[in-house]
C-alpha cells in the first residue's frame, strides 16, 4: 500500500464502533460503521471514540497482537525453538523473500494508518476544545501525540539502523498531518528527536492524568472514563516510554531521570507468585506501564501456544527453557509462565501462557497485552549504572529478587551478555530482544550463526511499493 494512499484513508474515515459506556468496555470498540469527519469531531463521545479506534487498530495481528511481538519480531530474535513454516525465510533475514516482503510491508501499512488516524485527530482537537470536560482534552490530546511517538518509534527500530551504526541514515518520514504532500524521509536521528517532541509535548499535556495527580476516579464520574489508566498511554506510560527512547538515542542521563520517575511514583507494583500460581496474572499486570486491551487474547493463544498443535505453535523444548532460566528452577517466570505439550512428542514442549486467558474474575486481570512494563525500568537503571561506574548489579538484582531469585554477589563476568540474557528471559513473546540486540549492534544473536551486521539483518527494506511511490533513499 502506498503511503498516500494510507493518508488518503485517513483523510475519508474513521472506522469506530458503537455507543460505549463504561471505562470497562470503551476500548472494547470493534469496527462497525464508516462515519464521516464532520460527524465524529462534534462531540467528546466522537473523540473517545476516534481515540478507542487507534487503540483498536493497534491490537491487529500485522504488529501488536502477532508480528511487533511474538511473531516477526519474536522469530528475529531467536526466541523459539519452533515457529509457523511461514517464518522459515524471516528467520534467516532473508527480508526480499515473498513471505517476509508481505508482513514486513504489512508492518509498514498498518502502522501509518493508525498514525493517519491520530492525525486526523490531532487537527480537529484544538478547533472543538469547547466540547471537553474537566481535563478530557488534555488527556486526550496528550495520548494522541504518545501514540503518534510511540508508533514512529517502532517504525524507525525496524526500519532505521540503530544509532550504533549511523544515526544520519535515512530511516523513514515522521506524519504529523493529513495531507496528500509525501512527507520527506528523515535521518534515524531526527524521526528520535521528533519523537521526544511528540512526547514531551505529550508529558506536559498528561500532567492533569489521575495515574499522576493520584485523583480518584469512580464509575459515575463521565462513566468511569479516565479509570484503568494502564489501559491508555498514561503519563507514566509516556516517561517510560521516553526512557526506552533515550536509550536508543544514547543518552543514558535521560533514561536514567525517567526511569527513576517511573519507579519512584510507586504507581507499578511487581506481580506475586501467588497470582502466577494461581493462573490471576499470566501478562504481569501490576507491572504494567501500559497495555492493550485485546479481546481476542484467548483466540490468540489458542491458535499460536496451543500445547496440542505442532503446526501453528511457538514453542521451546524442555532444555531450552532450562537454558533460558539457567537452571533456575525457583524463577517465577519459569515455574508459572509455561505449560508443557499434551500428546506424543509434544510432552517435552513448553508453550508460553502469558497470553492465557486469566483465571481470576477480577476484570483488572482480562485482556491485557503488555507494552511497556515496569521491569524494563529496572534494567534501564541497571545498564545506565553500568556504563557510568561500571556495576549494574543494584537494579538487576531487585529483578531478579521480584522473580524469587537470589541476589548475584559480584557483577557477571560479561555484563552485556548477563543483559541480553535477562531481557531474554523476561520479555519472551513481547518483541523487545531482537531491539535490545539492534540497540546494541552485536554481531550475533542467540541462537543463531547469522552476521547481523554483515547482513544488515537488524534493519527491514523499505517496502517495495513506498520505494516506487516517493522515490525513497536507501535506508540500510
Amino acid at each position: 500500500m502506498k503511503y498516500r494512499n494510507i493518508i488518503l484513508n485517513g483523510v475519508l474515515l474513521f472506522m469506530i464502533g458503537a455507543s460505549m459506556v463504561s471505562c470497562n468496555d470503551w476500548l472494547n470498540v470493534q469496527p462497525k460503521s464508516q462515519v464521516e469527519d464532520s460527524e465524529l469531531f462534534t462531540s467528546e463521545q466522537g473523540f473517545k471514540e476516534a481515540l478507542a479506534g487507534v487503540y483498536s487498530s493497534m491490537a491487529s495481528e500485522s504488529t501488536y497482537s502477532k508480528e511487533m511481538l511474538f511473531g516477526t519480531i519474536g522469530v528475529l530474535g531467536h526466541e523459539w525453538d519452533n515457529y509457523p513454516t511461514s517464518y522459515t525465510d524471516m528467520v534467516d533475514y532473508q527480508y526480499s523473500a515473498a513471505t517476509p516482503s508481505a508482513l514486513i510491508a504489512k508492518i509498514w501499512s498498518t502502522s501509518y494508518n493508525s498514525i493517519a488516524n491520530i492525525n486526523n485527530l490531532i487537527n480537529h482537537i484544538d478547533g472543538n476544545k469547547n466540547l471537553f470536560h474537566k481535563n478530557n482534552y488534555s488527556i486526550i490530546k496528550g495520548e494522541s501525540f504518545a501514540l503518534r511517538a510511540f508508533l514512529h518509534f517502532d517504525l524507525l527500530r525496524c526500519f532505521g539502523v540503530s544509532y550504533a551504526v549511523n544515526s544520519n541514515m535515512p530511516s523513514i518520514p515522521y506524519s504529523t498531518d493529513l495531507t496528500y504532500k509525501i512527507f520527506p524521509q528523515l535521518a534515524v536521528s531526527k524521526v528520535a528527536e521528533s519523537v521526544i517532541k511528540d512526547l514531551l509535548d505529550a508529558e506536559a499535556l498528561l500532567k492533569v492524568d489521575p495515574i499522576a495527580t493520584g485523583e480518584t476516579i469512580t464509575e459515575t464520574e463521565d462513566n468511569g472514563y479516565l479509570k484503568n489508566r494502564q489501559m491508555h498511554l498514561n503519563y507514566y506510560a509516556v516517561k517510560g516510554l521516553e526512557a526506552r527512547v533515550y536509550m536508543w538515542m544514547q543518552d543514558y542521563a535521560k533514561a536514567r531521570a525517567c526511569a527513576l520517575e517511573v519507579i519512584n511514583s510507586k504507581a507499578f507494583s511487581w506481580s506475586k507468585g501467588s497470582d502466577m500460581q494461581q493462573g490471576y496474572d499470566y501478562a504481569f499486570a501490576p507491572e504494567q506501564l501500559f497495555a492493550l486491551n485485546n479481546t481476542n487474547l484467548s483466540t490468540l493463544s489458542d491458535t499460536y501456544f496451543n500445547e496440542s498443535s505442532n503446526t501453528t505453535s511457538f514453542y521451546l523444548n524442555e532444555t531450552s527453557l532450562l537454558e533460558y532460566y539457567d537452571s533456575h528452577t525457583e524463577d517465577y517466570r519459569y515455574v508459572y509462565l509455561f505449560k508443557s505439550g499434551t500428546t506424543g512428542e509434544s510432552v517435552t514442549n513448553r508453550y508460553l501462557m502469558k497470553y492465557d486467558k486469566t483465571k481470576s474474575d477480577d476484570a483488572y486481570y482480562l485482556n491485557k497485552m503488555p507494552m511497556i512494563r515496569l521491569s524494563e525500568m529496572y534494567l534501564i537503571l541497571s545498564e545506565c549504572d553500568y556504563r557510568t561506574t561500571g556495576s549494574g548489579l543494584t537494579y538487576l538484582n531487585i529483578l531478579r529478587e521480584a522473580r524469587d531469585l537470589a541476589a548475584l554477589d559480584t557483577d557477571p563476568a560479561d555484563y552485556y551478555t548477563e543483559l541480553i540474557r535477562e531481557y531474554r528471559r523476561e520479555f519472551i513473546g513481547e518483541g523487545q530482544l531482537f531491539f535490545l540486540y539492534k540497540r546494541l549492534n552485536r554481531e550475533t544473536v542467540i541462537g543463531s550463526d547469522a552476521d547481523m551486521i554483515g547482513e544488515k539483518a537488524y534493519t527491514f527494506p523499505i517496502p517495495l511499493s513506498e520505494t516506487e511511490a516517493s522515490q525513497r533513499a536507501n535506508n540500510r
